[in-house]
């Protein structure tokens, strides 16, 4: 899409780099991220308004630490450099780096040198001290020619510096992050006051030239089919691409064997009743299990999923005139955990069904509509979009399904065992009201037996795992505190009424340092 007012992060392997893309579109800017070694032809052909620079685990003084692209600050744009992208530019332009006799992880006190004297601190109270997050290992000793510093802490005397006239900005703490106070504030200040931006990113602008665009891009004649799970992603592609080309746009439900309890019958049974669209269910339970037979590899089972889905998609397209395209629910964070830069943690940490999983050849282009957005941005064009509450808020389902929720080896049996189990913390959550409260909550079966005793006889069966977790994006994402009589609730039904299963466990896993699926 084209975007009046643009920012381009570029990503030095930080944890934290997908929450900056996060607050500035917060503010209604519109962002996205490049690898910093993108070409300066690359990062120029973006044609954005203002740059900012990533955190990350290196030290710039490394032999082998990333380097700031030459040209990136010949392009005259606003920059804003962040934890190691403040380190880097202060290296860059003739500043010194050391590293820190006491190391900065977690929160810090932050004095501003002069509230007056810099536009990032607009707004913010004058205070003795701000509350802000610090990670980092080494700091700026001494500001380059032509820098002022703009705050410090008691641990680092360069905690922000500036240089006003090339509108550069540098803070060695990550305002990205929630623990830093006021840091939404100070990123829309260098947004507005020192970018000269203007807030244009909404998801009704973005219903509004992304169904222009689809139109003008799919034409007058072609067709479309769209994979379709009844889940918030592939329903929005389906309502997005059905305002721009009408009837001309195929649904194709295919039922894989990897869904929850009867969510075939209750997805097409939803779709049909309150949309009019071309709908085509497909029954390939037995084409999935059969090739998913004793692959236990998470990513070997990624990866033939989504060949099996792409090939399903190509025989049933080929049964309708006219079909150019295929639709996918494809998000933002789906193409930074793809592609990222290969140095830090946002490095390839899994392939997605959506990205990794295609075959190098296929008998139809790619449309996807949502590539640009996060997940709560989905949501928000859902409501632009009349989607009722009960598709908006429906759980995130991925791509493979059960099969990344089984650990291990896929068996009919297991599935069973899964989707019961399943089933029992889906009905718990939504009859206490956590539903609505928790980003996504679900079971997951472990490729391991324990000794158990019921009914005073010995058992030797199997384990599940409950996942319950809070989060915005799915970029992080914290375990949610259930209260211990939801759990024990969760627990008594499942051991009791799932034949198989003798042992329930609860994870408490963060992400990072974990991920949301197990697989």
């Amino acid at each position: 899409m084209k975007h009046p007012d643009k920012v381009v992060i570029l990503d030095y392997g930080s944890q934290y780099t997908q929450l900056i893309a996060r607050r500035v579109r917060e503010a209604g800017v519109y962002s996205e991220i490049l690898t910093c070694e993108a070409s300066i032809e690359e990062i120029a052909a973006r044609k954005a308004q203002a740059i900012i620079l990533s955190g990350g685990p290196a030290s710039v003084t490394g032999a082998d630490s990333p380097a700031l692209q030459q040209g990136v600050l010949e392009l005259g744009l606003p920059v804003l450099g962040i934890c190691y992208g403040m380190q880097l530019l202060a290296h860059e332009l003739g500043g010194r780096i050391t590293a820190s006799q006491d190391r900065e992880y977690g929160r810090a006190e932050l004095t501003i040198a002069a509230y007056g004297a810099c536009p990032l601190w607009d707004g913010l109270a004058e205070k003795g001290v701000h509350s802000v997050w610090m990670s980092h290992g080494d700091h700026v000793e001494a500001v380059p020619p032509g820098f002022e510093v703009l705050a410090s802490t008691g641990n680092v005397p360069v905690a922000a510096m500036a240089d006003p006239a090339r509108r550069i900005y540098c803070l060695q703490f990550h305002p990205e992050v929630a623990h830093t106070d006021d840091g939404s504030l100070i990123l829309a200040n260098f947004l507005f006051k020192v970018a000269g931006l203007t807030p244009g990113w909404t998801m009704s602008s973005f219903v509004e030239s992304n169904v222009a665009e689809l139109r003008e891009r799919i034409g007058a004649d072609e067709h479309v089919v769209c994979g379709l799970s009844g889940g918030i992603d592939s329903t929005v592609v389906a309502l997005l691409l059905h305002k721009a080309i009408g009837k001309r746009l195929t649904c194709i439900f295919v039922d894989n064997g990897l869904l929850r309890m009867n969510e075939g019958e209750e997805v097409i049974g939803y779709l049909k009743e309150h949309f009019d669209l071309n709908l085509v269910w497909v029954q390939a339970q037995d084409e999935f299990l059969d090739k998913l037979e004793g692959v236990q590899d998470p990513e070997r089972k990624r990866k033939i999923i989504g060949h099996t889905f792409i090939e399903i998609f190509d025989r049933e397209a080929a049964k309708i005139p006219n079909v150019k395209y295929l639709a996918q629910g494809t998000l933002y964070p789906d193409v930074i955990e793809s592609i990222s830069f290969k140095g830090g943690p946002s490095a390839v940490i899994k392939s997605h069904h959506n990205v990794g999983g295609l075959p190098d050849h296929m008998n139809l282009a790619l449309v996807e509509p949502l590539r640009e957005l996060f997940k709560d941005e989905v949501r928000r064009v859902a409501v632009e979009l009349g989607l009722p509450d009960s598709i908006i808020w429906r759980h995130p389902f991925p791509g493979p399904g059960l099969a990344i929720r089984i650990v291990g080896e896929i068996t009919r049996e297991r599935l069973d065992i899964l989707r019961r189990a399943d089933r029992i913390v889906q009905s718990e959550l939504r009859a206490t009201d956590w539903y609505r409260k928790v980003w996504q909550g679900f079971a997951v079966l472990l490729p391991l037996k324990t000794v158990g005793v019921m009914g005073d006889g010995r058992t030797y069966e199997h384990v599940v795992a409950l996942r319950v977790v809070d989060s915005v994006d799915a970029m992080t994402a914290d375990w949610t505190r259930l209260p211990s009589e939801i759990l024990a609730r969760m627990s008594n039904r499942i051991i009791n009424e799932v034949k198989g299963v003798n042992r329930v466990v609860f994870d408490i896993s963060s992400k990072p340092p974990g991920t949301i699926e197990w697989e």
